[in-house]
């Protein structure tokens, strides 16, 4: 049955297929399909506002298909993620696991903000086109809790509580309450940055681009260190 529904895949004719492909690679380009449309349509319509039969259509493959690959939009948009995540999670994990070696045991917060902020600016920035609809489905991800929390939890736990970790020892003296807020602080930036609204843009006229993530990487690490310093130094009042 497998094999008959990979003969909907529209994007792929018959003369394109010389020599022909095997059924492992007609399976793995047709998942591949599917999940470059849910990406997609989960990023441009959210989670709600998508359908199964809504990305079939989009992927150019029969609806039977999706439902035979995913149990469900939950197990779909948990395979969009998987794919990207540990790629992100990956990346940041060695960028913070350099930068202790490399601060010889006394991190500063500017320098493990950078570390866990710029290897993923970096990532984006050298697969725009491959990333681009990644980018806004996680800032969504990242701010539904009905069903984004797990997910989140899942593939960026670890990568965070590491990079807590070396604030903790950056700023010995300041609480955990106020690490974690800090923490909330970058985070929430970080994603309506990758959200790429474009509200920057029109409240700017221009000056700021929302797309200008270069321009983002070069600022967010030492405005976020700065809110952390300032935080910490509040922190004995607040007690």
């Amino acid at each position: 049955m497998e094999e008959d529904w990979e003969t909907e895949v529209a994007t792929t004719s018959r003369a394109e297929r010389t020599p022909r492909r095997s059924r492992a690679e007609r399976r793995a380009d047709s998942i591949r399909q599917i999940l470059d449309s849910a990406e997609q349509l989960f990023a441009e319509r959210g989670f709600h506002g998508v359908s199964l039969k809504d990305i079939a259509a989009h992927a150019g493959v029969h609806h039977t298909l999706v439902h035979y690959y995913f149990d469900d939009k939950n197990a779909l948009v948990d395979a969009v993620f998987a794919r990207r995540a540990p790629v992100s999670s990956k990346r940041r994990a060695e960028a913070l696991v350099a930068y202790e070696k490399a601060c010889g045991g006394t991190p500063t917060v500017e320098g493990a903000l950078h570390a866990f902020l710029d290897s993923d600016f970096e990532l984006y920035l050298e697969h725009q086109e491959e990333w681009k609809h990644a980018l806004a489905l996680g800032a969504q991800v990242a701010n539904t809790p009905d069903w984004g929390a797990d997910i989140m939890e899942k593939h960026f736990d670890p990568v965070v509580r590491r990079l807590v970790d070396l604030l903790k020892r950056a700023l010995p003296g300041c609480s955990e309450t106020d690490l974690f807020w800090g923490y909330h602080f970058v985070t929430g930036a970080f994603m309506l940055t990758l959200a790429r609204t474009g509200r920057i843009d029109a409240l700017s006229g221009g000056v700021c681009r929302s797309d200008d993530l270069l321009a983002a990487k070069q600022r967010m690490a030492e405005f976020m260190a700065a809110g952390f310093h300032a935080i910490a130094a509040q922190g004995g009042e607040r007690r």
